[in-house]
């Protein structure tokens, strides 16, 4: 699994309707140490199921509109990096491209430096989701190991309340407030307060109608 986690990291998918130009990228990010995967239309690239880290996608198809496609992409939330290609390229093309998510707009005929240059920075943007993605994931997990108690403490605590007031709004001692802070921030894995409250944002638990200058209703 993990071998096959490292293959779709390096896996960078072409779609271009000109057989010639997706051979030559083929052979260009081949040299360059990718693995790649080359379709004539949006169509064969959903059909093949693949998960690849980067799309280097052509604007203008024999069967399809890139930018629309783009679009798609986008409205369905899919966190693919983008390379927009064309060879007849003007502003309001790559302003729409850039717009919708683009990571870059190359126009044809592209320097080789460049189009790597774009696919090294689209792999680390997936790259980085994927990182995020999983952060996320395990602060979901150790969320929701959490008692009740524990949850309501989080997100007074990372609402910006002292102890003292968390125990005053919950009917509890200080000191078990304390202890339920301590036992949370364990849990969570948080090493400090702020690592705390980015977690709690991140998951949507954290407390927004209060603050430590209001008063308990």
């Amino acid at each position: 699994m993990k071998q096959d986690a490292q293959e779709h990291a390096q896996l960078v998918c072409v779609i271009d309707d000109d057989e010639g130009v997706r051979v030559s990228l083929d052979s260009l990010l081949r040299s360059a140490g990718y693995e790649t995967r080359t379709f004539a239309s949006p169509k064969e690239f959903l059909a093949s199921a693949n998960k690849a880290a980067c799309l280097l996608l052509d604007v203008r198809l024999q069967d399809a509109d890139g930018l629309a496609f783009q679009a798609e992409l986008l409205e369905s939330e899919a966190t693919l990096p983008v390379v927009v290609m064309t060879g007849h390229g003007d502003i309001p093309m790559s302003v729409r491209a850039m717009k919708a998510g683009a990571v870059n707009f190359l126009t044809k005929p592209f320097a080789e430096p460049d189009l790597i240059a774009a696919v090294e920075e689209a792999i680390e943007r997936s790259r980085a989701a994927r990182l995020q993605a999983g952060a996320e994931e395990q602060a979901r997990i150790r969320f929701e190991s959490l008692s009740g108690r524990e949850r309501e403490v989080l997100g007074l605590v990372t609402a910006g309340l002292m102890n003292k007031q968390i125990a005053a709004r919950l009917g509890v001692s200080e000191v078990t407030v304390k202890i339920h802070r301590g036992n949370l921030m364990r849990k969570m894995a948080a090493q400090s307060l702020a690592d705390l409250v980015r977690m709690a944002e991140d998951l949507g638990v954290r407390e927004t109608g209060v603050s430590r200058y209001s008063r308990p209703g």
